[in-house]
């Protein structure tokens, strides 16, 4: 990898139900490929963050720039009992000894070497709007897609397995030669199905993801 990162979605997790509206996204199970050796950032796609609530239909929302404190404190006061049995409270303390608060995707200038994503949704948001971006160069990046549901100990084991995934890409000679084969092999040997899409940075049409392919966007 190199000094512009990785980014992943997998780090943007709750430990509840799943529950991703199109114009909300709600903070996920964070895990920390970092400490594997990985320069990563998490960031989510939609327009809010969506926490859950005391019910289905009452989640708790917040802009991406409120900070995990002020989160944390918010629950805490509103019903401690709940926030701490359901996870979210342990969720947030855990973020805020991360960094600050959440980030948006589409609000973030830089550029990545590998993006991650773990719902076709979110990978299908994150390509479209790589693929409407202005740039001044052509550096290609890949996105891949591990589909992993919403619930911690799912979201466990999915960051083990991203983590595999990144280690292999990581031992690649020629990532763009070498990736189809690689996400076919970790498909088979992982039982998932993985997107992949290889997007060049300035162009603003694209195409519906076909699965199990590679594709240029």
């Amino acid at each position: 990898m190199s000094s512009d990162g990785l980014f992943s979605d997998a780090s943007e997790r709750a430990g509840a139900p799943p529950d991703f509206p199109c114009t909300e996204i709600r903070e996920r199970e964070r895990r920390r490929p970092s400490k594997k050796g990985f320069d990563v950032r998490s960031f989510g796609t939609g327009t809010h963050v969506k926490l859950p609530g005391p019910s289905p239909d009452k989640p708790n929302i917040y802009e991406f720039k409120t900070p995990y404190d002020a989160m944390y404190q918010d629950l805490l006061q509103r019903d401690k009992d709940l926030y701490t049995q359901n996870g979210i409270l342990h969720m947030l303390d855990r973020n805020r000894r991360i960094k600050p608060c959440p980030e948006r995707f589409q609000e973030c200038p830089e550029r990545f070497d590998l993006i991650l994503t773990c719902e076709e949704r979110v990978y299908d948001q994150v390509v479209e709007d790589l693929s409407g971006r202005e740039q001044e160069s052509f550096q290609p990046v890949h996105v891949i897609n591990v589909d992993v549901q919403d619930n911690h100990e799912d979201a466990t084991l999915g960051a083990f397995l991203i983590c595999e995934l990144c280690q292999c890409i990581q031992l690649t000679e020629d990532l763009d030669n070498e990736i189809d084969e690689l996400v076919q092999d970790f498909e088979e040997k992982s039982g998932k199905l993985i997107l992949h899409t290889l997007c060049e940075q300035n162009q603003r049409t694209w195409e519906k993801p076909i699965q199990n392919t590679g594709r240029t966007c």
